[in-house]
């Protein structure tokens, strides 16, 4: 179904918009994927923040042009889902978990820093760890020293009030023992 000027127009701004706050674009292509399994990969796309889009080449071209996403222009050919997030890796990882259960899904490339990434350079974007798990990651760094000082002083007071416990019976049995001598060292 073609699309009259008004439409194409509609596209372009909403897909400059997606280009203007995503960090990642990953081109893919999706030729003889069933509509079950769009909607499950759009489902997917939806809940970890990715945009995904099947868009005319030539409409994403004229939408990206003045963006970093630019330089993927000589990708954009053929049945492609066009996949933007704000998120570094975030559309990379949809792309490449989704490719790994259905064949039929071809990653063809993707940007990211305004470089055009190769097939192994989505997967390995794909790879990196989400933001969140990163900070929780640099979280327990953080934490760590502390945390271990807090054991070796808990383990030093403990064994501390163990030697006091200790001591306090050999105080005692020591009293005992001075406490005749001195009553025989005094003189009556």
């Amino acid at each position: 179904m073609s699309l009259n000027l008004s439409e194409k127009k509609a596209v372009v701004a909403a897909v400059t918009r997606y280009a203007a706050t995503a960090q990642t674009l990953v081109l893919a292509q999706y030729r003889g994927i069933s509509v079950s399994d769009m909607t499950r990969l759009r489902s997917n796309a939806r809940s970890s923040g990715v945009t995904l889009n099947v868009l005319k080449n030539t409409l994403a071209r004229r939408a990206m042009e003045k963006s970093p996403f630019a330089v993927a222009s000589e990708l954009m050919v053929g049945p492609l889902v066009y996949g933007f997030s704000e998120d570094a890796v975030a559309a990379a990882k949809v792309v490449a978990d989704f490719a790994k259960t259905n064949d039929k899904l071809q990653i063809r490339g993707g940007v990211y820093g305004g470089k055009v990434l190769d097939i192994e350079g989505v997967k390995q974007l794909a790879s990196i760890p989400t933001k969140e798990v990163l900070l929780s990651q640099l979280l327990g760094l953080l934490q760590s020293p502390i945390s271990r000082m807090a054991r070796v002083l808990a383990a030093i007071a403990e064994s501390k009030g163990a030697l006091e416990a200790e001591a306090e019976p050999v105080q005692a049995a020591a009293m005992d023992l001075v406490a005749p001598m001195a009553d025989q060292a005094q003189p009556a």
